[in-house]
């Protein structure tokens, strides 16, 4: 059995590799890991998304359009993140302004699209409070993309280290099992909720407000 001193040493060592030449893996490391980066991604952006509400709604409420605590867009945004800054890891204000533009992009279009192929629908407007300063017509604003900043050096420097260390630490079935499992999970549950939704036939809204808990799309 490996100490915690000797484990926190290999991480450490593992870290300066990862910053200074960046860490050798195998394909099926590389898949895991981004199969890993998509599932903690997305339950993060819920855990965020639920705190603001805690804020701004005044309570709790289940966020998202899914059964499962994730949100798809904060996935979206953590795969342009992870490949864009690698190069730059080493300089962390390169990794925020870089995170900062490609967040701002993620939720411009995809608020933008949202918008228009829905009719008007919208699952965020920064039109309120701090949110509305800077704001560009509620889809994206400054406060946003600098929290979405901060958060992508928590992924670039935290997340994606610890996952490459556990890539190493565990063997390449129990490593691909837990990666496959849980990128499974979130996948059937995202397209399972899409598919109701667009039959109009009970989704997961449906199933947690008929449990009496607040549920709001995202």
């Amino acid at each position: 059995m490996v100490s915690s001193k000797r484990t926190k040493q290999t991480y450490k060592q593992l870290f300066k590799e990862y910053l200074d030449r960046g860490v050798k893996l195998q394909r099926y490391q590389k898949v895991g890991i981004l199969f890993l980066v998509v599932v903690i991604s997305g339950f993060i952006g819920w855990l965020y998304e639920v705190a603001v509400g805690l804020i701004d709604l005044g309570g709790f409420y289940m966020r998202g359009g899914n059964l499962l605590p994730w949100i798809n867009i904060y996935a979206f945004g953590a795969l342009a993140v992870v490949p864009l800054t690698y190069r730059v890891r080493r300089h962390p204000w390169a990794v925020f302004l870089i995170a900062v533009l490609a967040t701002g992009l993620v939720e411009l279009v995809g608020g933008w699209l949202v918008y228009t192929i829905g009719d008007g629908t919208r699952y965020w407007n920064y039109d309120q409070g701090l949110w509305a300063i800077g704001s560009i017509n509620g889809f994206v604003c400054p406060l946003s993309v600098t929290i979405f900043g901060i958060g992508s050096l928590a992924l670039v420097y935290a997340v994606v280290p610890a996952m490459i260390y556990l890539a190493k630490k565990m063997s390449r079935r129990a490593f691909l099992t837990l990666a496959i499992t849980l990128f499974t999970l979130v996948m059937l549950d995202e397209v399972t909720n899409l598919t109701l939704k667009n039959c109009g036939l009970p989704n997961a809204m449906d199933f947690y407000r008929s449990l009496g808990i607040k549920y709001q799309n995202f």
